[in-house]
């Protein structure tokens, strides 16, 4: 059985591999509150129950860190995240491995990412965290290993089974980069026309569209600064009946993202926080949407614009009194 864990939130799956820690460390593994780590999400002192072996296990201070991504194929190799780039995320978290090695306080680091981890690309990481940390040992867990850890301690399935009704937004991307993936063979987003919206799909004007949704007027400009004057383009593309199929992948990505925003809109602070989190959530689970991020922006940007999407004026009701 394959495991979502794509789909967790990153304070879902720490606590996933805390209770992975309790197993191969023991009871005494203590985690931390969300917030800065200083390299660490959780910590063990003494000497572990099983890993890497009863005969042999580690002994002193362990650091445990978790790395989540959303994206439902990511590796470890991704230069993102291994990458030699100071922007890398493990470049960025060395300097606090390393300042734990140096206070006395790490001696073995336990790295755990549901990204997909091969042999050359752990003999790499490994030497480059063990070599520039200073640790006495460094231990990477993929999504496969964590895999086998679920299925070896059957109570961390039921674990995963407790967090089914407090997962994060989650949305299918695949009718959306159909859509996507069709314009861009047509358009070139370097040299994207501009094509004069009609006013008929306009069922309520913007301004009051926002209104009626929440959405701040800095959103609402940053929209019409950046993407109004090519929804034209979407409009005609998606009527054009050669594009059919296109059209009914358009149309089921609208009830995908419809139901998702009524769904999940009390559950965020602003319909600009929720309008984002999809979109930013969309790209970075597609390779196709992260290939065109600006042309999946406009498209979500003129469903919503549109009225596929997000309130209209026959759904607002009084509240009760």
């Amino acid at each position: 059985m394959r495991y979502a864990l794509h789909d967790l939130h990153p304070s879902q799956f720490e606590d996933l591999v805390v209770e992975l820690c309790h197993e191969l460390l023991g009871a005494g593994v203590q985690s931390f509150a969300t917030g800065p780590d200083g390299g660490r999400d959780a910590k063990f002192v003494g000497t572990a129950q099983e890993f890497p072996s009863r005969v042999q296990p580690l002994d002193g201070t362990i650091i445990i860190q978790a790395k989540h991504t959303l994206d439902a194929v990511a590796i470890y190799s991704d230069p993102s995240f291994s990458g030699l780039a100071a922007s890398s995320t493990l470049s960025e978290e060395i300097p606090r491995i390393k300042a734990l090695r140096d206070a006395d306080q790490l001696d073995h680091y336990l790295l755990f990412s549901n990204r997909r981890l091969g042999a050359i690309a752990n003999e790499q990481i490994t030497l480059r965290l063990t070599q520039e940390t200073g640790a006495f040992s460094v231990h990477l867990f993929g999504l496969e290993q964590i895999e086998r850890y679920i299925k070896r301690y059957s109570f961390i399935a039921t674990t995963l089974r407790g967090f089914e009704y407090d997962l994060p937004l989650r949305a299918s991307s695949n009718e959306l980069a159909e859509v996507i993936t069709a314009i861009a063979a047509i358009h070139s987003e370097i040299d994207w026309p501009t094509v004069s919206s009609l006013s008929s799909l306009e069922r309520v004007t913007f301004k009051k569209k926002n209104q009626m949704n929440c959405l701040s007027d800095e959103y609402a400009t940053y929209i019409t600064r950046n993407y109004l004057k090519h929804f034209g383009v979407i409009e005609k593309f998606l009527a054009d009946p050669i594009n059919v199929s296109a059209n009914i992948a358009y149309r089921n990505a609208v009830d995908e993202f419809a139901s998702k925003l009524i769904a999940y809109r009390h559950e965020f602070p602003s319909y600009d926080r929720l309008l984002d989190y999809l979109i930013s959530v969309l790209i970075m689970r597609d390779g196709d949407l992260r290939s065109h991020k600006r042309l999946t922006r406009t498209v979500f940007y003129f469903m919503y614009w549109s009225c596929d999407i997000g309130a209209v004026e026959e759904e607002v009701h009084a509240p009760s009194e």
